[in-house]
């Protein structure tokens, strides 16, 4: 009661705010809690522009980087739609690398495109579906489960290529899917454009989005609210392997080849990317545009450093660094919060 009456008093007059509250103004006003990335990526183009601007500040080199990142940007959209409620999936470069496997193994043997495209998208729903039985149904924790399946999943593309590469019996038209431009870009570069907007719609503005973060955020008290945790998991998970595996299909049309390694590579920078969109735009949440903005800030940079001649580990060593940055700035960011 005391509480209710002195919230209902006249408020004091403002006292001038010390000069370190105006400095923390000043940060708020330029973006630095929220754009930060914008401002490192601003800074890259300028750094490699003067350092090799016949090489760096060319159309060529942009479309490479835009076209490039286009199926790591789907593997990260995939990827945050269960991070966003709390769970990891480690399965998802495995789920990529058996679709690409399955859609060049079925063209082939003689399938049809439409089959073999359908097959593997099957395929992403069920890894998607069998991930949400270990981890709500068994209830083993997701970084573990998910990162079983991954080498299930690398078996599985193992026996499908018998160890080796498939690079006979590509449909022409299939391979346009990832070959094709359109406006002087790839068209995988549209595909995750047109992705990232559905995910951003429903994560920002429909009831779906809104209890996959709620489940992310305290899934005890999403449950007291009549959240459905167990099915927004589920959920989660067969979409992330729907996407990967729609990845994969991209992927083997830009490769016009399937081998058992392809997903590999994808894992890493896919991780780097969601949590260090996580500290941009929406800080303390995964959220689209940072994953996005966090996508291109990598590779820009790791473009940069390929073009003034830095060794070929300079990707992994660049990706690794921003994951283990990108963990702890979340990890701050959300003791701020707290």
């Amino acid at each position: 009661m005391s509480d209710l009456a002195t919230s209902t008093q006249s408020p004091p007059p403002q006292a001038e705010k010390p000069p370190g509250d105006r400095k923390s103004s000043r940060s708020f006003g330029l973006g630095l809690d929220r754009f930060s990335g914008l401002y490192v990526w601003g800074a890259l183009i300028v750094l490699f522009g003067v350092w090799v601007p016949d090489l760096f500040l060319t159309t060529l080199n942009f479309r490479i980087i835009a076209g490039s990142q286009a199926i790591t940007a789907i593997v990260a959209l995939g990827l945050l739609i269960p991070v966003a409620c709390g769970a990891f999936d480690l399965s998802i470069a495995g789920t990529l690398a058996m679709s690409v496997c399955v859609v060049c193994k079925l063209q082939s043997e003689g399938h049809s495109v439409l089959l073999s495209i359908l097959a593997a998208l099957s395929i992403g729903a069920v890894v998607g579906l069998i991930n949400s039985v270990i981890v709500v149904g068994l209830h083993v924790d997701s970084f573990i489960g998910t990162l079983g399946m991954s080498s299930v999943l690398a078996a599985g593309a193992y026996w499908i290529t018998e160890g080796g590469t498939i690079a006979v019996g590509i449909s022409p038209g299939f391979l346009e899917l990832g070959r094709k431009q359109f406006l002087g870009l790839p068209l995988p570069v549209f595909y995750m454009l047109a992705l990232a907007l559905v995910l951003y719609w429903v994560l920002q503005y429909t009831p779906g989005g809104r209890y996959l973060y709620a489940v992310g955020g305290n899934p005890q008290a999403a449950r007291l609210a009549g959240v459905r945790v167990g099915r927004i998991t589920m959920i989660a998970f067969i979409t992330s392997g729907v996407i990967a595996a729609f990845a994969g299909v991209i992927l083997a049309a830009v490769l016009g080849s399937a081998n058992p390694e392809v997903g590999a590579p994808y894992l890493l920078p896919a991780f780097s990317a969601v949590f260090l969109g996580a500290t941009q735009i929406i800080p303390g949440r995964v959220n689209v545009l940072g994953t996005l903005l966090a996508i291109f800030l990598l590779a820009t940079g790791v473009k940069g450093l390929q073009l003034i001649g830095s060794e070929g580990y300079v990707e992994d060593l660049f990706n690794g660094a921003a994951l283990i940055i990108a963990v702890a700035l979340a990890a701050r960011t959300a003791r701020k919060r707290g």
